[in-house]
């Protein structure tokens, strides 16, 4: 039998870790305003402010009677997160490029940089070299260095395991994509996390997105191929190897029949209507040139009414809902949201999905969303990721040790 009872320390260490969380989350608060969120006595609660103080996690700001807000008595002590604390630093490292963005412990930018990658002349090293030279860039576009840096997340196009680490591919491709970023950036920050692209775009979402509030939806990043962020009550799929979301069975479902997303299915479809003959009088896609057909030009000419383009968007619509109607089916989600670049023109072809949807699901079926977080969306998600990790780490990191402890 094990004995229940929590130790002065592990006590200590929940009280730091409470009051920390309500910090986190609060602008200017009083030792009053802890108290009544966290039910600890004003003397441990005193004692806890000014420890995280110490650890520099939080800084102590004017008093209540020096910015007019107390006139009588002892004014109260007035205190916040120091958001300069230390600085975290999301990267998505995609297929054709490598994003960056250092920012603040609340989450806001500093500076962001990308860099092109050439998919034909990729290699497990030229991508590590890619990914330190555009995180290095942009730590010194923001005045800092790796020393600031308390936690760094990496957003990659292939599953991830809870190590960090992709499973082997048959030829190769995950190893490229994710080639041990764990390890390369082991020596940069003390927390190093690892996650699939379309994972950290859900935690993008219900961080600051078209899923806040919700415990169970997918974010359905759904540009060039199909990837899938699944949360379910309340947490993340990950899966054995990471593969949860991974889309490749689409292969095998009738009505989709391949992981391609959204992109390269309206260039598809404008393109087998053109050479039909069957495009609509009067539509503008007789006008573009092949060379210049590109999703954004189909899905701008569908938000104008164009019949041509609006026929693309019905069909392509047709694909989306039975994805959106396998995952409801799968995993009983309340949302699906399409996330990712495409999502500020896919309006056309959600209303299209939505019309669509199955109706033999027997479950609701999900409604349907477009993000507005926009093409960044995976270092959005990374940087989330990297202050949820700094978050539940603080206390145990060495750059915020009580000065004795330095």
């Amino acid at each position: 039998m094990t004995d229940a009872t929590a130790s002065v320390p592990s006590l200590r260490r929940h009280s730091l870790d409470a009051v920390l969380a309500y910090a986190w989350d609060a602008e200017a608060f009083t030792a009053s305003d802890v108290m009544a969120a966290v039910a600890l006595t004003r003397s441990t609660t005193i004692d806890v402010l000014d420890e995280l103080v110490a650890r520099g996690l939080l800084v102590e700001m004017p008093n209540a009677r020096a910015v007019g807000e107390y006139s009588k008595g002892r004014p109260a002590r007035r205190f916040a997160l120091r958001a300069d604390a230390g600085l975290v630093v999301g990267v998505d490292a995609g297929r054709g490029h490598v994003t960056a963005t250092v920012a603040d412990l609340r989450g806001v930018p500093v500076a962001t940089s990308r860099l092109s990658i050439d998919p034909e002349r990729d290699s497990p090293e030229r991508r590590r070299r890619a990914a330190e030279k555009i995180v290095e860039a942009t730590l010194t576009r923001a005045h800092a260095t790796r020393d600031d840096v308390v936690a760094l997340c990496v957003g990659v196009p292939a599953p991830v395991n809870r190590s960090g680490r992709s499973p082997a591919h048959h030829d190769g491709f995950w190893q490229r994509m994710n080639p041990d970023f764990v390890d390369t950036f082991a020596s940069w920050a003390p927390v190093v996390r690892v996650e699939n692209d379309a994972l950290l775009a859900a935690i993008a979402e219900r961080t600051d997105g078209a899923a806040v509030g919700y415990d169970d939806f997918v974010a359905l990043l759904a540009g060039e191929r199909f990837g899938a962020g699944i949360w379910v009550d309340g947490r993340p799929l990950r899966g054995a190897h990471g593969g949860a979301g991974e889309t490749m069975a689409f292969d095998r479902v009738e009505g989709v029949g391949s992981a391609f997303g959204l992109a390269p299915r309206c260039v598809e479809a404008a393109r087998a209507l053109i050479d039909s003959g069957e495009l609509p009088a009067g539509s503008a896609l007789a006008d573009v040139p092949p060379s210049e057909l590109d999703a954004k030009t189909v899905l701008d000419l569908a938000a104008a009414g164009d019949p041509g383009a609006l026929a693309v968007a019905a069909e392509v619509g047709q694909a989306l809902a039975v994805v959106t109607g396998m995952l409801g089916s799968l995993f009983d989600v309340r949302r699906v949201v399409v996330s990712g670049a495409i999502a500020a023109g896919a309006a056309p072809i959600i209303a299209a999905a939505a019309a669509a949807l199955p109706t033999a699901l027997h479950l609701p079926p999900p409604e349907i969303v477009a993000s507005s977080l926009g093409a960044d969306i995976v270092s959005t998600g990374a940087v989330a990721a990297a202050i949820e990790a700094t978050r539940t780490r603080a206390i145990d990191l060495a750059p915020f040790a009580l000065p004795a402890e330095r």
